[in-house]
């Protein structure tokens, strides 16, 4: 099993890093809607929506606010190129302001099921909050992510990627050696305190390879490690808040399209909780300079 998650692993990161540095980026975009819609049909299916109906009209609830916000995006893009002033392209309004409910959203998941596991698995909201839920952190992750993209080019894209996917690594590999107290045992009992920190020191190492790298100064340096490290803290409670749906479903995967590793959202769950915060600090670090 480990072999195959190792082999599946290698594969989708391949795949990732030429889509990150080499497709256009409306095609970024729209490989990365395709995706999120992916993603999106397995949500439904943790939180037992069946009817086939009420599956599709969630897709379109995504599809076309994606496909305002892409052009928006492109928009904004085109006139900063022609008018010469690259500020303009954060100017975004509603757009942009989306972030702030995003990382106070997961804010709260991880206050929550840090402090209250046993509450949160008990919780049993109406389907309509279910799918509202799902439509938001899905939407956010795909808009957040093409924009860091289209924005702040290839290769701070593809850092947030290596720096999660590090994270992950380092919490099964430092969790299998030392772990002995469980992170969240009612809810992914795999999950150890020493995995924890050691994903949250993998984040600072990222950081500091970057920043020597790029001859980042000294208060770059900090606050990107700070960034790194805050966004491997959430990544890890994202994780848990899928496990927490996928225990109240009764199931173990979200899917079976990837070999070794179940559904896509079982391989983006980090993702999706971890992109707000990257980029709301990424656009507040580069505000500053």
């Amino acid at each position: 099993m480990l072999l195959k998650r190792i082999i599946t692993a290698s594969i989708l990161a391949a795949l990732v890093a030429t889509a990150v540095f080499t497709l256009p980026p409306e095609y970024f975009s729209l490989v990365l809607a395709v995706l999120t819609l992916v993603a999106a049909w397995e949500w439904l299916y943790l939180i037992d929506v069946q009817s086939i109906a009420k599956r599709l009209l969630f897709l379109l609830a995504l599809i076309l606010p994606m496909i305002g916000a892409h052009l928006w995006t492109q928009f904004l893009e085109l006139l900063a190129q022609w008018t010469k002033w690259p500020e303009i392209r954060f100017y975004s309004g509603v757009i942009e302001w989306l972030v702030v409910p995003a990382v106070l959203f997961w804010i709260i998941v991880m206050l929550s099921i840090r402090n209250l596991p046993q509450t949160v698995l008990n919780l049993n909201p109406r389907l309509r909050y279910k799918m509202l839920i799902g439509w938001f952190i899905l939407f956010t992750c795909w808009l957040f992510l093409t924009r860091l993209r289209v924005f702040y080019e290839p290769p701070m894209t593809m850092y947030f990627l290596v720096l999660i996917w590090v994270a992950d690594i380092s919490a099964y590999f430092v969790g299998k050696k030392y772990g002995k107290t469980k992170l969240a045992p009612d809810i992914s009992p795999g999950k150890t305190v020493a995995g924890f920190y050691g994903a949250i020191v993998s984040g600072l190492v990222c950081a500091v390879v970057l920043s020597l790298f790029y001859g980042f100064n000294y208060v770059f340096a900090a606050d990107f490690a700070l960034l790194s490290m805050l966004t491997v803290l959430i990544s890890v409670y994202g994780d848990l808040f899928f496990s927490v749906v996928k225990r109240q479903r009764g199931v173990k995967d979200s899917g079976a399209i990837l070999p070794g590793h179940g559904g896509i959202l079982d391989r983006v769950d980090s993702i999706v909780a971890a992109i707000p915060l990257f980029y709301a600090g990424i656009y507040l670090i580069y505000g500053l300079i």
